[in-house]
């Protein structure tokens, strides 16, 4: 028997494992499976070698609740350890037995680090308990430890090859005891672990008066050890990346498509990456992907790993070169990150242009969820930027999709300025700017639709990344002025009519900045037509959203500009009306029509729109 003090470079290691070694004490439960993965993966590959001699039996890791004796127990089937081994890899904090056995065999698939990984086990315990035989020897080894430097190391007879670690729970540590709290956590941590993984619980206590017993509940096997992620995409299905899908999003619809990751060099990364469908912008979430490590779940905050615009996507990425103790420090700074961001981004733009190309059709019909990856890509990122404009789709208010390049041969006639700038005309909402569209499409103009949750910051970007393109929406300015070629013609009316007009239409109204003026418009053109200048409208949209230094134009008035269109023949009969107060009234019903339009009649103005409108019906019939 051997008594000593473990040798650590701290007089007492165990309060400081406590408090800073994992800010969240569950991890104890992933460290130690892991390792008990880590060690049958070892006797796997010593056995394939010829270093392991005999049958290798079923390699299987159980967990075992004791309720009654309060404890928790890791058993697995794999390496094993002499007495030597434990001394050097339980004692000897400073060693790493992964490491050391990594070198010796670099074709390994080893997980973790004996060291602190197994000291996480003091978190939650008063006591630890290790039984242990290597395959190398015929008898095993007993290590205890009760949370003090001090340990106990001697022979024991325990038959099994393998290890087995016993953890006496203590009082603060309580959670650790409830069934559905170990499972739960076994689930999150372990479910795609490559050898089968039991849970049960013995020892339940009785009701007082009751016959206590010890009788075991059925086992249970949580995890699926050949996810799809660790196979060749020859030999997957459809179905199968489907089903996959269902496995880690019970509650969610079939995914648009997906893609298989399968780098070895000059990083390691597998993954299945899936396109969720998206409904509503505001249905965003993002956390969705898994990080893992050799099958072992890390945690799903993947930011710096997976480029940002690609957080919205879903499924699983596992590399052994990002470590189990994985921090945002880390990630920052690791080379291998930066170059697995690059790829992920590669590969996703690889995907797209190949379904844009040989499935157009299809790609269109799942635009709506695209788009959004798409665009926020092409804002944060020039090399995807690069890639995406041949697979950037924008919809008409006909319905017909067109690339950028599509769409500026198809308006290279009619839509570019007096500067040679090409104006995409767009609208954010087709129902509620309908009669501004309309009126566009009557000169041949072709109206894209931008109605989504980044289109306004998308705008703003291109304009600053496409040469020689604006963006204009169909309700900055009078049809004839859209495009910036020239003004409107001059009205039928004369200067003392017009000036008259101008006159009556210089309303005020609360929190509107309203400009008049009277333009010759076609005959069947509205009588006044309400428009709000693009570079205000769009610092205000900013201001709304951005808050900072943008956030002064949000509390600004909305600015309007009031176009009357003097060639409308409902002039020349208001202009003789000679009942000043109905003249009015039905000036101001002409406005709001036009504000109407713009969804500016809000609230008191509102209200009185609808009781002058009724008032002039009432007048009429007298």
């Amino acid at each position: 028997m051997q008594k000593g003090q473990i040798r650590v470079q701290t007089e007492n290691i165990f309060p400081i494992i406590k408090k800073f070694l994992y800010s969240d004490h569950e991890i104890f439960l992933r460290e130690l499976v892991s390792n008990a993965v880590d060690a049958s993966q070892k006797i796997k590959t010593l056995s394939s070698i010829g270093e392991a001699k005999g049958d290798l039996g079923e390699l299987r890791i159980d967990v075992e609740l004791d309720t009654k004796e309060k404890t928790l127990t890791i058993t697995d089937r794999g390496v094993g350890m002499t007495g030597e081994e434990v001394d050097k890899y339980i004692n000897q904090v400073a060693f790493s037995g992964a490491e050391e056995f990594m070198e010796k065999y670099k074709d390994a698939n080893i997980i973790g680090h004996f060291g602190l990984g197994f000291y996480s086990a003091f978190m939650v315990s008063d006591k630890v308990e290790l039984y242990s035989k290597s395959h190398k020897e015929s008898s095993g080894v007993y290590w205890t430890c009760d949370g003090s430097p001090e340990f106990e190391l001697y022979d024991v007879d325990y038959s099994q090859r393998g290890t087995k670690i016993v953890l006496h729970i203590n009082e603060e540590s309580a959670e650790f005891l409830d069934a559905s709290r170990i499972n739960s956590i076994l689930t999150r941590f372990c479910k795609f672990l490559p050898i089968p993984i039991y849970f049960s619980e013995v020892g339940a206590v009785k009701a007082e008066g009751e016959e206590k017993s010890e009788e075991k509940k059925e086992e249970k096997s949580i995890n699926n050890t050949n996810p799809i992620w660790v196979r060749k995409p020859s030999e997957l299905t459809k179905e199968d990346y489907e089903n996959f899908y269902k496995e880690l999003y019970p509650f969610n619809e079939t995914p648009l498509f997906w893609i298989h990751l399968n780098v070895d060099y000059p990083f390691n990364l597998t993954g299945v990456l899936y396109f969720p469908k998206i409904k509503q912008s505001y249905e965003i979430q993002k956390d969705k992907i898994q990080l893992y490590c050799n099958q072992v779940f890390v945690t799903d905050e993947v930011k710096d790993i997976v480029p940002e615009f690609l957080m919205l996507l879903q499924g699983v990425i596992d590399s052994p070169d990002i470590p189990l103790n994985v921090s945002r420090s880390y990630l920052q700074g690791d080379p291998n990150v930066k170059k697995i961001n690059a790829h992920i981004t590669k590969k996703v733009a690889d995907k797209l242009e190949e379904l844009f190309n040989k499935e157009r059709a299809e790609y269109e019909q799942k635009w709506d969820s695209l788009g959004l990856f798409v665009k926020y890509g092409m804002m944060t990122d020039d090399k995807f930027l690069e890639k995406a404009s041949k697979f950037l789709v924008m919809e008409d208010t006909a319905g017909k999709f067109h690339t950028f390049d599509e769409y500026k041969m198809a308006t290279e006639t009619l839509q570019k300025n007096k500067e040679g700038k090409h104006t995409v005309l767009y609208t954010t909402n087709p129902i509620q700017q309908d009669a501004y569209i309309q009126a566009c499409v009557k000169k041949g103009y072709v109206v894209i639709k931008m109605e989504t949750l980044v289109d306004s910051a998308f705008i703003n970007n291109m304009e600053m990344k496409w040469e020689n393109t604006h963006f204009v929406r169909v309700d900055a300015d009078i049809v004839d002025n859209l495009i910036d070629k020239q003004e409107a013609g001059e009205s039928v009316l004369s200067k003392d009519e017009e000036a008259s007009l101008k006159e009556l239409f210089n309303i005020q109204i609360p929190e509107l900045h309203v400009t008049t003026e009277v333009k010759g418009l076609s005959t069947d053109s509205a009588p006044v037509v309400a428009t709000r200048p693009e570079f205000m409208r769009r610092m205000k949209d900013m201001g709304a959203v951005g808050g900072g230094m943008t956030a002064f134009y949000a509390q600004m008035p909305d600015e309007v500009t009031l176009t009357v269109n003097g060639n409308h023949p409902i002039y020349q009969t208001l202009l003789k009306q000679v009942n000043k107060d109905v003249q009015e009234k039905q000036v101001r019903s002409l406005a709001d029509l036009a504000l109407l339009s713009q969804g500016l009649l809000k609230g008191a103005e509102l209200t009185n729109f609808i009781n002058r409108s009724v008032e002039l019906m009432e007048a009429d019939k007298a």
